[in-house]
């Protein structure tokens, strides 16, 4: 029986808010939130001396509990500060992605209902503009930014917290109180606000520390957008119970940069991120044959473990001296020595990428999970994971095959439903709390989870074969480098092709190695010698695929695809309707 006079563990608190005041008292002294180089450091009790200034003030401008305030913020301590200060106020802080036009900030700020949003010099002449269309926005809070008519410091703001209680503001949340609302990316259609409560969170947080047993002092990086549920859940939900010091990376594309100073305990990234780091540790190591042979016994032995056969007591010692004289080497240089969880997720990853990082001592894990899920759903424990799968429900999570093979999913971490759209919610979540995912999967005999594909996105081709658009693309994109997106074309068709985007970091690289003068991506895509290694690419990965799913035309589009573009979304998912419109012509050019 617990002892009366133990100090309650922020996991246990009602509310995250409650969690926070938790955390910000028992480890006063400890680093919360900095960034590289220590040129801001934030102690916890730091951060809670600032938050209940700004909740002070934030409820002087007039939010009260149940408000939502919109916040445009980069990866950026402030944007921890923001937040926690308005659910401390009992409001509903949200973020905004950072790609989004004036038009898509004036759709989710009027759909939350926000009378405030807190953002930074680089996004607010969007916000204003965005703002003629929002009588309802009175205030447009700004950190870091000089006064502009209209706007309000955020020091100002912290000025006006006389009065303000805010033990006793958070004493009065519910554990079903809408802690934020994540808007889905609208592959589809408009996003839609999908509303999580504090014990959404809670359950989904909690789960975590069923499965990893991380160490005082865990530390994260906090570089994905905050409008994603990923981001918001691992570092920024996750180090407010647990007490994970935060550092934040402005810039996405210098992440892997951020490693080595940080080397966190858990570190989570879209496949593309570790193909890339694949593919650059394949380089390194390409001249040294002793390297390129421990790779290789390295992905023996996870091999056989993956089948259930018994590793031989030889290869065993070949891989133990390899990773003496080798892994255990790159896992430092990466700054990866330290992790106990690394995972990957957001779209399929090939096997031959996980393969190649557990054979280096890095067990890579797939796992699975939604916004309405509070990113929370399947994932492979680090000690018993799965290739090829997304792992067992995480504890706490239900989940079944419906007819059709759509994943249904019941549990705490299921969302409240969407915003101002009950036919929407009534639609997802069934009578008896089932979520219809919209995935559909495969479980095998031991519970682990295999995604096959979107429901809506599975290609039926004119044989009325049904392919996965996906598992395709991932196969394409990992036979080289050189191919930084793809999207396969085939249904209703009789073969499937490809339009293919060039890495914009590689390919003007593998450009230059050559002594070619212009390399821009629209210059690349029109040559001879990059459609050569493009084309040997796409044979390699139809070598991997059924004969039905092969690629048999492609063609390569001039520039980029930028998240929150034309193409694809601010979390990067494809845009497959928009791309089949905007590249008509050349789609109808490679069945012709």
């Amino acid at each position: 029986m617990e002892s009366s006079t133990t100090p309650k563990r922020a996991v246990d608190a009602a509310t995250i808010a409650e969690a926070f005041r938790i955390t910000a008292s028992q480890r006063a002294a400890e680093v919360a939130v900095r960034t590289k180089g220590d040129a801001v450091s934030w102690t916890w009790a730091e951060l809670r001396e600032k938050v209940d200034a700004l909740a002070g003030g934030l409820a002087a401008l007039g939010v009260k509990r149940g408000d939502a305030v919109a916040l445009m913020l980069s990866n950026r301590p402030e944007f921890h500060l923001a937040d926690i200060a308005a659910m401390t106020v009992g409001a509903t802080p949200f973020s905004i992605y950072m790609q989004y036009t004036p038009e898509q900030i004036q759709y989710v700020v009027q759909d939350a209902g926000a009378r405030v949003i807190v953002t930074e010099p680089e996004f607010l002449d969007n916000v204003l503009e965005a703002r003629k269309s929002l009588p309802d926005l009175e205030h447009v809070v700004v950190v870091d930014g000089e006064g502009r008519e209209g706007t309000t410091a955020i020091e100002d703001v912290m000025g006006r917290a006389d009065g303000f209680d805010p033990e006793a503001s958070v004493a009065a949340l519910q554990p079903n109180d809408v802690l934020t609302l994540i808007y889905t990316s609208g592959t589809t259609g408009p996003p839609k606000g999908v509303q999580l409560s504090h014990r959404n969170l809670l359950s989904a947080v909690s789960a975590i520390e069923e499965m990893i047993d991380f160490p005082e002092g865990s530390r994260v990086i906090s570089w994905l957008p905050s409008a994603h549920i990923a981001e918001r859940a691992a570092h920024h939900y996750l180090p407010i119970v647990f007490g994970f010091q935060i550092t934040s990376c402005p810039n996405p594309r210098e992440v892997l940069g951020y490693l080595p100073e940080v080397r966190p305990q858990w570190f989570f990234a879209v496949p593309r991120i570790w193909e890339k780091l694949k593919s650059g540790l394949e380089g390194m190591l390409a001249a040294d044959e002793g390297a390129r042979k421990a790779v290789e016994a390295g992905r023996r032995k996870v091999q056989l473990e993956q089948a259930g056969e018994e590793v031989p007591a030889d290869l065993a010692a070949e891989v133990a001296a390899a990773d003496e004289a080798y892994f255990s080497k790159w896992r430092a240089m990466l700054g990866l020595d330290q992790v106990l969880a690394i995972n990957v997720g957001a779209a399929p990853t090939p096997v031959e990428v996980l393969e190649f990082f557990h054979a280096i001592g890095l067990p890579l894990a797939e796992l699975w999970g939604m916004s309405e899920t509070c990113g929370a759903g399947c994932v492979n424990p680090p000690d018993r994971i799965k290739i090829g799968t997304v792992g067992p429900p995480s504890p706490g999570v239900e989940v079944k095959l419906g007819e059709d093979g759509e994943l249904l999913v019941r549990s705490e971490v299921v969302m409240l439903g969407y915003r101002n759209l009950p036919d929407k919610t009534a639609e997802a979540l069934d009578d008896d709390g089932w979520l219809h995912t919209g995935d559909i999967a495969q479980i095998d005999e031991d519970g682990y989870v295999k995604i096959v594909d979107r429901k809506k996105e599975i290609i039926i081709n004119a044989a009325g074969k049904n392919m996965s658009p996906a598992n395709i693309e991932a196969t394409v994109k990992s036979s080289s480098p050189l191919i930084g997106n793809a999207v396969v074309i085939g249904d209703a068709k009789p073969y499937n092709t490809a339009l293919v985007v060039l890495d914009a970091d590689f390919a003007p690289a593998w450009a230059q190695q050559r002594g070619i003068e212009d390399t821009s991506l629209e210059s690349l895509a029109q040559r001879d010698d990059v459609r050569a290694a493009v084309e040997e690419a796409i044979e390699a990965a139809n070598a991997k695929l059924a004969r039905v799913e092969q690629i048999k035309k492609f063609t390569i589009v001039q520039g980029d695809w930028l998240p929150g573009g034309d193409e694809l979304t601010p979390t990067m998912k494809l845009k497959r309707k928009p791309i089949a419109e905007k590249y008509g012509e050349q789609i109808a050019t490679m069945y012709s």
